[in-house]
């Protein structure tokens, strides 16, 4: 996998919903099950959801942690 792809994907802000404006990194868990159940958008930004519910899912946030933006 690109890191390029996962820095991008866990800085990427959301941009609708109960959780607008967070970073992706920073959704809670539950949130991204949800999606999985539903169906992640068929778009880029569903393709980093579907990347962080899989980092989330298998315990790598302090792995990716490093890779977030200071802004």
């Amino acid at each position: 996998m690109d890191p390029t792809l996962i820095k991008d994907a866990i800085n990427q802000v959301m941009p609708f919903g109960k959780y607008a404006g967070r970073r992706l990194y920073h959704l809670p868990e539950p949130y991204l099950v949800w999606f999985h159940k539903q169906g992640f958008p068929q778009n880029k930004l569903g393709e980093q959801l579907a990347l962080m519910y899989e980092i989330k899912l298998n315990g790598l946030e302090s792995v990716v942690a490093p890779l977030l933006n200071d802004d």
